[in-house]
């Protein structure tokens, strides 16, 4: 079968694709024959060797599967072979093991599938997990329903705006050029917002005809993040799910007490906080899934590749230019 290792950390041509021997389920397990990966920036990481849960080398950075069970261990009961299932290697003992045309996992880490849901969206749920926990886990009770989203055409930028517009929030988002600001519409943004070239916080209190947003959730941080709390109403919580900007240089507490009316608060989100939490995190999923299965959310695929093209994959997803959600078939 044909998988991708990493052995030494590197950019887009770290990416190897060998063959390997089909892997055989064992009591408690089963096999899954891959339809669809998904391409995210934990992949990137582990390719580039600076993730913190780092797998060891030689490395498969895949995290994300939908397919079919193809085999079955000893002892496992409830499932069948062609059933469809979406493995996240969120649910595994460590990260990455997910870009291989045959997946070995604990059946219990695996997520069963409504027939008539199409793998390929299913494979992006987990960033729709991701985003299920941002809204509905970080957002203060007494917030306003209003969101803005940094970046709102990306892979979980459009998976927040379509799960924000289910749960009946008003929704601004961030784009950079007309052709995202389309698409982020298209998704279900209520208002979207140039950040090249205009004032985010001024036209996001416009918007909002001066009251302000419950949750701003972004994943650039920078010298731009301490700002928004400017964009917030009362309660509201400015949110930092990841930092591809680097660190804001601006004393936090002390631009926090510059809106002291408001009570702001600022959280710091990762995924990793359900490591130890299996309920809660296969509860976010249970969640998506079923919005999947009653089309209530309709997963935006940017590109479909081949998994020996891994590298343009790779290199696609850094280019920043995607609208939503890269995936690889076999």
């Amino acid at each position: 079968m044909k998988a991708v290792l990493v052995r030494q950390p590197g950019g887009p041509d770290a990416l190897e694709v060998v063959e390997l021997p089909v892997p055989v389920p064992a009591a408690g397990q089963v096999q899954i024959r891959a339809e669809a990966f998904g391409v995210g920036q934990p992949d990137v990481l582990i390719r580039r060797g600076v993730y913190k849960w780092m797998p060891p080398l030689p490395a498969n950075p895949g995290n994300d599967v939908a397919g079919r069970i193809s085999a079955i261990g000893s002892g496992v009961e409830g499932m069948a072979i062609g059933q469809k299932v979406l493995l996240s290697a969120r649910d595994l003992a460590q990260r990455g093991g997910c870009y291989a045309e045959y997946v070995v996992a604990p059946a219990d880490a695996v997520h069963v599938l409504p027939e008539d849901v199409d793998l390929h969206a299913a494979v992006c749920l987990s960033n729709y997990q991701v985003a299920y926990a941002l809204l509905h886990e970080c957002r203060h009770p007494r917030a306003g329903a209003s969101v803005l989203v940094i970046g709102a055409a990306g892979g979980v930028g459009t998976a927040l705006v379509q799960l924000a517009k289910l749960a009946q929030m008003t929704v601004v988002g961030t784009v950079s050029t007309e052709e995202k600001a389309e698409f982020a519409r298209r998704n279900g943004a209520d208002h979207v917002i140039f950040y090249r070239r205009e004032d985010v916080v001024a036209r996001t209190r416009e918007l909002t005809k001066g009251e302000g947003v419950g949750l701003v959730l972004d994943h650039v941080c920078g010298p731009e993040f301490t700002s928004y709390l400017g964009a917030l109403g009362k309660w509201g919580t400015l949110l930092s799910y990841n930092a591809f900007a680097g660190l804001p240089e601006e004393n936090l507490m002390a631009a926090m007490r510059d809106h002291l009316d408001i009570c702001p608060a600022v959280r710091c989100f990762s995924f990793h906080i359900y490591d130890h939490d299996r309920e809660g995190r296969r509860a976010l999923m249970r969640n998506v899934i079923d919005a999947l299965s009653r089309t209530a959310i309709r997963p935006a695929i940017s590109a479909r590749l081949k998994l020996e093209d891994v590298g343009k994959a790779h290199a696609l997803l850094e280019q920043g230019s995607a609208l939503g959600k890269i995936i690889m078939t076999p």
